[in-house]
């Protein structure tokens, strides 16, 4: 077969391509309008993870399952943006990591708000003005992200979601390497990237800013400036990636939550995340485990954070395996509850791969 006659065949291919996703789109809009009926929100995560592991049971090659999913999640992303003008606020300026994991997730259709802080993120969504949001919760050289849990004491918003986003970090500049006298980023990306620059730069000044993407804009208007950011940044701001995946641990990966105002169904491969207060007195947090130890539920974190209220009070936030709706969850919940100060669910959402 030669090769006009092979783009013949894609051609048509094309034209069943086209014509099958605008009548799955259609089927989409249908289904929208039922869950607006009965007052469900567009973006449903359990479906989501109902529609990813149904596509790699099904995909036979040679395409990649990652890339398989890239192409469904902006098919989806399509037809969320046709149900409803999906806004999801998130922890910016644009090209930062979390811009990244919001694409990741929700894809290029719906409306993206960067946000100045998590706070904000947090705010934008409680208000109306958003109906999701996204921000960093932990990584995994740094750890977890303070601020994020702090808004959770507050706030009556759930986590609906979790995005797990590979970081690869990138040092750019418009100027050779031996020339940099500083280097701008997020303390955080800093952190992150430790070992690599006092190699590989070492006696430079390493100065932190609020966002990789301000470190960018940053590094493309002085003479001997560079920056670690990514690539989305780099070309936003027209920077030479001078030396890629500066990060001192192959495995640098960072966790997201999506935020809303609802629960995600179970799709029994759950997490649920909880805080809670304990009693001031001996042995209280071996106490507040016992449920779970008895329960046999595998609990994946336990953070704490000094109480804003009242010196020397703490919380507690907890990841567990498992949905909220799940018998022995709720029991051990149950018997939590007894024991603690006070408890909130603050959600259970499927389990990232």
């Amino acid at each position: 077969m030669n090769l006009k006659e092979l783009r013949a065949k894609i051609d048509a291919i094309d034209r069943s391509v086209i014509r099958l996703l605008n009548r799955r789109t259609k089927l989409a809009l249908e289904i929208g309008r039922l869950k607006a009926r009965k007052r469900v929100g567009v973006y449903v995560p359990n479906r989501e993870k109902e529609v990813y592991e149904k596509i790699e049971r099904l995909n036979k090659g040679p395409l990649s399952p990652k890339s398989l999913k890239a192409i469904y999640r902006e098919i989806m992303s399509g037809a969320l943006s046709l149900e409803k003008a999906l806004k999801v606020s998130y922890l910016g300026p644009p090209a930062t990591y979390t811009h990244l994991a919001t694409l990741a997730k929700f894809g290029s259709s719906v409306d993206h708000i960067a946000c100045n802080s998590i706070a904000d993120v947090f705010a934008e969504v409680e208000r109306g003005r958003c109906d999701y949001g996204v921000v960093p919760i932990e990584n995994s050289t740094e750890g977890i992200i303070s601020h994020t849990l702090d808004m959770f004491i507050e706030s009556d918003l759930k986590i609906c979601s979790e995005i797990i986003l590979e970081i690869s970090h990138n040092l750019m500049a418009n100027c050779r390497m031996d020339e940099i006298k500083m280097v701008y980023s997020n303390p955080q990306v800093f952190g992150q990237c430790r070992v690599w620059l006092e190699g590989n730069l070492p006696g430079r000044e390493l100065v932190e800013v609020s966002s990789t993407t301000k470190a960018a804009q940053l590094a493309s208007e002085e003479k001997y400036a560079a920056a670690i950011a990514s690539d989305l940044a780099a070309k936003l701001y027209k920077l030479k990636v001078l030396a890629c995946s500066v990060e001192d641990s192959p495995h640098n990966v960072t966790r997201f939550l999506v935020i809303g105002r609802t629960i995600a169904k179970p799709t029994h491969k759950d997490k649920t995340s909880i805080m809670f207060s304990i009693k001031d007195k001996v042995g209280a947090l071996h106490a507040m485990l016992t449920p779970f130890k008895d329960h046999k539920i595998n609990l994946t974190k336990i953070e704490s954070r000094p109480s804003r209220k009242r010196a020397w009070n703490y919380y507690f936030f907890v990841d567990m395996e498992g949905h909220c709706e799940d018998k022995y969850i709720s029991d051990a919940l149950e018997k939590l509850e007894k024991e603690c100060q006070y408890l909130k669910v603050l959600g259970s959402y499927p389990m990232s791969e």
